[in-house]
């Protein structure tokens, strides 16, 4: 039989995707496409980098985006045994990470036969979220004395707070503590079930030119391992991340596991990196900084940041292994599509140096499919919101959830939220506010 007429087949397929988690099992298979056996001295071998994640990261983490190419050392050749008819291997997925694998044949003249198709590719996940991931997502701010209250509106108080606004005074109200999350825990992960607490973004926000309510966005981070002062209990006896670090044990106690959003496609103006670093923010042609936007809106608070600049890599990798040191154990990434995979690629094998089953959200709302098949496969990253809550009739609804299914058990799971901030509360969209009802 000649070379150039065998057709090779390799199960999984070749160029496809699959998502597995660590403690599994996959077997992989090689056979003649007619279901034939290959040719007497002929060996069936796997070629893949699994089971080779620390010299992966390193090879990530020294390549820079490309600056330096990696030199394919992660990768081995592991040989196969014939079984009947193909030659066949069976390997547990022992490490998180994202992996490729690809079988051949070598000949009776030791020449290489390869199946037609790209590399099979394989993300393993940690074995912990492979069920019950319902996250309970928490805006620090209203967890206050008020958070009960049928109605919080005070005529004269808003009167008195017009007043100064005009004066140019910033008001800011009182806030909820990251110790009154601590009290709700009971309700939130014993009550309803949930088993994952995401907190909205608790770094400090310029509260003196807001532009997003009185506190300013918490998307317009000063600092990226500070908390907003706001959020904390004035005791002499703890500070601002010993307080943290009791919700932290808190949720960790409970059974429950705790993730954080965290901002590294732009930062609030003014804020740490800006005043000391403005060499890593985007500007326009006559000098002016950048603010990004979305769906025809300018977020004038915010300023872009230049992730050409690698050095900045290396403070982003920080921030989030800051974070992890602090009980984290996920991040939803805010704006994550607009952030190059080269630099989300640095980032989660910096953290999987020391924390290897840290969890990444990608928020993708304003990018495409591909690049959030990209960024939850080659970027390192495990989950992607869901675009569910967009969908409003049971055909859009049923249209998508296919989608959901169908890619969740490939790449990466797609987190359903019931609403978010870039969007209109579910409740305005209910049957007495439809022109249709």
């Amino acid at each position: 039989m000649a070379n150039a007429t065998l057709k090779l087949k390799m199960v999984p397929p070749t160029g496809e995707r699959l998502l597995r988690f660590v403690g599994d099992r996959v077997r992989f298979s090689l056979r003649d496409a007619d279901g034939k056996s290959l040719p007497d001295g002929w060996r069936g071998w796997l070629r893949t980098n699994l089971g080779r994640d620390a010299v992966l990261r390193r090879e990530i983490i020294a390549s820079r985006g490309g600056e330096k190419p990696l030199s394919g050392a992660s990768w081995r050749d592991v040989p196969m045994r014939r079984e009947g008819n193909e030659w066949a291997i069976e390997l547990a997925l022992t490490e998180v990470g994202y992996f490729k694998v690809k079988a051949y044949a070598v000949d009776e003249r030791g020449w290489q036969v390869w199946p037609s198709g790209g590399d099979l590719g394989i993300s393993v996940h940690p074995d912990s979220y492979r069920t019950a991931n319902t996250i309970y997502c928490a805006f620090t701010r209203l967890f206050g004395e008020t958070k009960t209250a049928f109605s919080t509106a005070d005529r004269q108080l808003e009167a008195q707070v017009k007043q100064l606004d005009k004066r140019g005074y910033a008001v800011i109200p009182p806030s909820g503590k990251l110790r009154d999350l601590v009290k709700v825990l009971p309700h939130i992960i014993d009550t309803l079930g949930c088993r994952i607490l995401h907190l909205l973004p608790i770094n400090p926000t310029p509260t003196t030119n807001a532009r997003f309510g009185r506190y300013g966005s918490p998307y317009a981070g000063l600092d990226l391992t500070a908390i907003d002062p706001a959020l904390v209990e004035f005791d002499r006896r703890t500070t601002a991340v010993e307080q943290f670090g009791e919700l932290a044990y808190a949720v960790h106690a409970a059974g429950a596991r705790l993730f954080l959003d965290l901002v590294v496609n732009h930062t609030g103006w003014s804020s740490t990196l800006h005043e000391h670093h403005p060499e890593w923010f985007l500007r326009q042609p006559d000098g002016a900084f950048v603010s990004p936007g979305a769906w025809g809106v300018t977020w004038e608070d915010l300023v872009e940041l230049d992730t050409r600049e690698t050095a900045l890599w290396d403070e982003l990798a920080a921030a989030f292994l800051t974070w992890c040191r602090r009980g984290v154990h996920g991040f939803r990434c805010d704006a994550g599509y607009k952030v190059p995979l080269p630099v989300w690629q640095h980032i989660a094998a910096h953290v999987r140096e020391e924390f290897p089953e840290t969890l990444f959200l990608l928020e993708g709302l304003g990018g495409g499919w591909n690049e959030t098949e990209a960024l939850l496969t080659e970027g390192g990253m495990q989950w992607a919101y869901s675009e569910l809550f967009q969908e409003i009739s049971g055909r859009e609804v049923a249209g998508y959830l296919d989608h959901a299914h169908k890619q969740s058990r490939r790449v990466g799971l797609l987190a359903h939220y019931s609403e978010t901030h870039d969007n209109d509360r579910l409740a305005k969209k209910g049957r007495a506010s439809r022109s249709d009802a």
